[in-house]
């Protein structure tokens, strides 16, 4: 009798191996994938569980596969970017500035709105939250906390503030463009202090339901991370 677990794991590994390989430009549109025969044979794995994984990555807009075509990569421009798996490929494939850019004006366009809800919306909880991931920054700054996730925790605190439920279901993509963009931008950030003091500017604005500063502290925030992103493109 074969093992349903251990099939649908070689099939996720399958599917987190190739979908790595496309974003990290390993196979491409131009060059295509292997044969399904060949992909059985390179990762050792039945065609059943290929023909498993193929469907999946289908799913996520990255390959179609047709009746004497074969496996076709698909361009970017048809992937679901948004999708959990291919932000953490993104991830791991160290993306350049331009994606960097690119996370940062979705960023923009979502976060100081999200601080103009929490201003409306946010519950004595929520508050609490935040000002909970505000206390983990300041400890960070002492090397007593991880400042990185702490920052994160902020800013996924502050979707869930909103009480928006298409706002929070980005917690993925949010989580994402901040752990590409503070890896980044910590290497030119002269003081984290600035940058808390900038975080609890929003949190103080939410507690006095300031929507304006709220939204207008979010937005420093982001064009500090754009700044430095656009040097580097030596903009």
């Amino acid at each position: 009798m074969i093992n349903s677990n251990r099939s649908r794991n070689l099939t996720h590994n399958l599917v987190d191996s190739l979908g790595f390989a496309i974003v990290s430009g390993e196979y491409s549109p131009d060059a295509g994938l292997p044969s399904e025969a060949e992909i059985c044979e390179k990762y050792q794995i039945s065609r059943t569980a290929t023909r498993e994984a193929v469907k999946m990555l289908a799913a996520k807009g990255m390959l179609t596969s047709r009746p004497r075509r074969g496996i076709t990569i698909l361009s970017r421009d048809n992937w679901n970017l948004y999708d959990p798996d291919l932000l953490n490929w993104i991830l791991k494939s160290a993306p350049g500035p331009e994606i960097l850019r690119d996370f940062t004006h979705i960023r923009l366009a979502i976060e100081p709105q999200a601080a103009i809800l929490a201003c409306q919306r946010a519950e004595a909880s929520d508050l609490s939250v935040i000002e909970d991931t505000l206390f983990k920054m300041r400890k960070a700054e002492d090397g007593l906390d991880d400042y990185l996730e702490a920052d994160i925790a902020f800013h996924l605190s502050l979707l869930n503030a909103s009480h928006n439920p298409f706002m929070i279901q980005l917690r993925s993509f949010i989580e994402t463009a901040l752990r590409v963009s503070v890896r980044f931008t910590e290497q030119y950030n002269q003081s984290r202090s600035s940058d808390v003091h900038d975080h609890n500017e929003i949190y103080r604005a939410i507690v006095a339901q300031d929507e304006q500063r709220a939204a207008e502290m979010c937005r420093k925030i982001h064009f500090k991370a754009l700044e430095v992103i656009e040097s580097r493109l030596g903009k």
